[in-house]
């Protein structure tokens, strides 16, 4: 799979729809059947573990709302910049923001994730992402 940039636009914002539904498993089914993940200092490997990360994440990242940006494409990678924003069970708001680098396969599917995230406290005022 080679992207051209409607292409890569396209694969950008179905993944960012798919993770605002915060639904596990309509997540996984973006990546191929053996994806590898980095996410944050956790590694990943294949649907089962992809489905158990975003279960355990969703249940302590509540309201959870992303914003994705392409930053660039090559041949089968898309490189994006995100923010989402989400509260901690106590209530504190959090901003979170970084990179990913995307590998598909000759399917369309993800077969490598790379993020890197930080997560910023911020008050209820200073949410931009809804």
């Amino acid at each position: 799979m080679e992207f051209t940039l409607e292409t890569a636009l396209r694969k950008v914002r179905f993944a960012e729809d798919a993770w605002n539904s915060r639904d596990p498993e309509r997540v996984a089914r973006g990546y191929s059947e053996d994806s590898e993940w980095r996410n944050r200092s956790t590694f990943v490997r294949g649907r089962a573990e992809i489905i158990a990360l975003l279960k355990q994440k969703w249940a302590k990242e509540l309201d959870y709302r992303l914003k994705k940006t392409l930053w660039g494409f090559r041949e089968n990678r898309i490189a994006v910049s995100f923010e989402y924003e989400w509260h901690d069970p106590a209530g504190q708001w959090y901003r979170s923001y970084g990179v990913e680098l995307w590998e598909f396969d000759e399917a369309g599917l993800m077969r490598r994730r790379l993020a890197s995230i930080n997560d910023a406290p911020i008050e209820v005022s200073e949410r931009r992402v809804f």
